[in-house]
């Protein structure tokens, strides 16, 4: 009923679309012409560019698109961006995010920026976003394909830029939310937010900007506890199910109800030298994915009634969970500034991530203590930047520089006499390290061909060493190891061509080389997770890489209607994966060969300034190609994208009111190699969805606004991984002085 529903309601919707567009085109001569501002992005081409006139097909979400929508978390402003994939659908929930573009997956091989500086942390390579208010964000720029060629590993699918604000006058914000799941326990509950940011330009010299903000819920219970044990008789309450694969379960409990908060404060400086000159100081505390469980329930009853918290090899501590969270301070200091006709600018970036911890109780654990494990695993970046963009001979722009980062990462797990308090700590029995650097000097040459013909041509050079690696599994054979330092380098050139033979078309083509060394955790940590899995790091990895090129058009149609096509592939080689040996036993290995290829196709159409309307389509076919370590694999989808991404919505503006509606399909993914996870709405499925979001806004005076949303109106069942929260709503008062 639910889905006819919704195929009702996206069907008229799609027709209300036509219509407009069909009234568009008949008034279309008789509006009066009006003055195009062009976007200017900077990420494409470390310059300012117009967003027609960039080698690379770019999305920018801007501050207003932000505010239009219920936007929660900064990754969350990206899921209507075409082609873009983040499992964090669900709002606030404390997942590892996860970023792909154009089929190229793992987070840690798009390149994450903010304000120019990496964000990809020195362990993992993985991005975490959770503590930077989206209120902060005044556009976000997304870059599709390779550019190792500007910006060396991570850049393998793409680059995310966070462009935050900086106040030209004094402003002053405060916001203040509330929200909660349609049906209590089924989504997150008591969901709050508050925002407080304050900033002033004074004498046209000195920009000062300081925010906080807070997120926070009660939470619901999203982890189901599955067994594969069927009760004994008794026992009522259990249901049965299946794993992802089919194999038989059965539901006994949950691990109660998940809570979560991050918080954040950021502080920038700017002083302008001159109207070429600036300096820009910034500091941002973040405290992200802090979680914890609320008591476990059990479904089990004996015949008297009484709850059953244990049965045969089932023990109690199957239902309990533990806690965890991270924090890191970022540092960033920039200066850029303009020398005849030269421009410079140089960027150093120190990312210290403090804490990285996490609790596990252990097989003997009760609800109310008992021994466990804790993690932490602290890791500190250094980064450098350089760049200098000068003409030449009128018809070239060279960009040259250099960049320095350098990545240490330090993990400890310790024995815990209780599980309920990290700070229990006993006797270390698992460490490693590991350390890497990477040298990098890039240069690119921007040639106008012709005055509608443009060709872009650069390379990097990146010099990568990993060193000080070291990994002790206390009392095992073998232990402690030291593992030799290794160095790799990467040339990674581009190409890319622009041409508009009319004044509202482009056509775009590009190809290049990408790369990305392992991480220290890749080469160094082995793990085992709370279920028993071990995960066995790799010393041996070799980097991984990928060509790929890409051919795209844009159209400008009547007047506010636009739309583009882009086709893309992506070759891969020694892609790093996890293989699968066992139930319990995996490994990170080099895969031989791996392709991604799609199309993505978009359309857009504006209504004067009070009405924007949009569609998009991507379709992505990832196979992994070649892979002698395990050959069942071949011809597999690769984990964890979808092949299929729709996005539609409407967004209207009109007097004091405002309001959007998105939808958004993902289809099916995969979670292991073979592709063997094939059912769904099962814990630890990842199922297709088709997920609507509306919003409403009304501005009651000159400073107020008032707010309200409603998240997963069709309340859509379904897993990635946990279940899903069904329909949630929430409501929002912002203040502006």
């Amino acid at each position: 009923m639910k889905r006819s529903l919704m195929k009702i309601v996206l069907m008229g919707f799609l027709g209300i679309m036509a219509l407009l567009v069909n009234i568009a085109v008949a008034f279309a001569e008789e509006r009066e012409k009006e003055i195009k501002l062009e976007e200017i992005v900077v990420t494409a081409t470390r310059t300012e560019k117009e967003i027609t006139e960039v080698p690379a097909s770019v999305s920018v979400v801007t501050k207003k698109d932000i505010e239009k929508r219920n936007i929660l978390t900064v990754e969350g402003a990206l899921n209507t961006v075409p082609g873009f994939f983040t499992r964090r659908e669900e709002g606030i929930v404390g997942l590892v995010p996860v970023f792909s573009l154009r089929g190229i997956p793992g987070q840690n091989r798009t390149l994450v920026l903010m304000d120019g500086m990496t964000l990809n942390e020195p362990r993992t390579g993985a991005a975490y976003l959770d503590g930077i208010p989206p209120e902060n964000v005044e556009r976000i720029e997304v870059v599709r394909g390779p550019f190792s060629s500007l910006y060396g590993g991570y850049a393998m699918g793409g680059v995310v830029n966070i462009i935050t604000k900086m106040p030209e006058k004094r402003e002053f914000t405060i916001k203040s939310g509330y929200g909660s799941s349609w049906d209590r326990g089924e989504g997150w509950d008591d969901m709050s937010k508050f925002y407080l940011s304050c900033g002033d330009k004074l004498k046209d010299k000195l920009s000062l900007f300081l925010s906080y903000g807070y997120k926070g819920t009660n939470g619901y219970p999203l982890n189901s506890n599955v067994q594969s044990k069927q009760p004994t008789a008794g026992i009522t309450g259990w249901s049965s199910t299946t794993d992802r694969e089919g194999n038989s379960r059965y539901l006994i409990g949950d691990m109660g109800d998940q809570k979560r908060w991050d918080d954040g404060a950021t502080f920038k400086v700017g002083y302008d030298f001159s109207k070429t000159s600036k300096l820009t100081l910034s500091f941002m505390g973040i405290r992200d994915g802090q979680y914890e469980y609320e008591e476990p329930h059990t479904y089990l009853k004996d015949a008297t009634g009484n709850p059953v918290w244990s049965y045969g090899s089932v023990k109690e501590s199957s239902f309990l969970s533990g806690s965890g969270g991270k924090e890191r301070n970022i540092y960033n200091l920039s200066y850029e500034t303009e020398i005849a006709l030269a421009k410079a600018k140089i960027s150093l970036t120190y990312l210290d991530q403090g804490k990285s911890w996490y609790t596990t109780p252990d097989t003997t654990a009760t609800r109310t203590g008992g021994p466990g494990k804790v993690s932490n695993s602290p890791s500190e970046s250094y980064n450098a930047d350089l760049q200098v963009s000068l003409p030449l001979l009128k018809s070239h722009i060279l960009t040259v520089g250099g960049s320095f980062r350098q990545n240490e990462a330090d993990s400890k797990n310790h024995n815990l006499s209780n599980w309920k308090d990290e700070d229990s700590k006993t006797t270390l029995y698992y460490e490693s390290e590991g350390k890497d650097r990477t040298y990098s000097l890039f240069v690119q040459d921007e040639m106008m061909i012709l005055d509608n013909l443009t060709a872009y041509l650069g390379f990097r050079q990146d010099w990568w060493e990993t060193y000080d690696g070291y990994a002790n599994d206390v009392g095992k054979t073998g232990y402690p190891k030291h593992y030799d330092s290794r160095d790799v380098s990467s040339f990674s050139p581009k190409a890319a061509l622009i041409y508009k033979p009319f004044e509202k078309t482009t056509l775009r083509t590009s190809i290049g080389k990408a790369f990305r060394p392992p991480t220290v955790y890749d080469l160094y940590y082995t793990y085992t997770s709370s279920l028993g899995v071990t995960y066995e790091a790799n010393k041996d990895l070799k980097p991984e890489t990928t060509v790929s090129w890409d051919i795209g058009a844009e159209q400008e149609l009547w007047k506010g209607a636009k739309v583009k096509a882009t086709y893309f592939e992506n070759n891969m080689k020694d892609l790093i994966y996890t293989k699968t040996i066992s139930p319990t036993y995996n490994e990170r290995i080099n895969v031989g060969k791996a392709k991604s290829e799609g199309i993505e196709l978009e359309a857009e159409q504006r209504f004067e300034k009070w009405l924007r309307i949009f569609v998009n389509f991507a379709y992505t076919k990832s196979k992994i190609k070649e892979n002698e370590a395990k050959p069942e694999t071949v011809g597999k989808q690769l984990t964890d994208l979808p092949e299929r991404i729709f996005n539609v919505g409407a967004e209207m503006e009109k007097g004091p009111f405002s309001a959007s509606i998105t939808g958004r399909y993902v289809s099916k993914r995969y979670s292991t190699d073979e592709n063997k996870d094939t059912v769904n709405h099962v814990q630890g499925s990842y199922d297709p969805f088709f997920k609507a979001d509306a919003k409403i806004s009304y501005k009651i005076t000159k400073f107020a606004t008032l707010s309200l949303s409603v998240d997963n109106i069709f309340d859509e069942d379904h897993f990635y991984y946990y279940k899903a929260p069904g329909r949630s709503w929430f409501s929002e008062l912002t203040l502006r002085f």
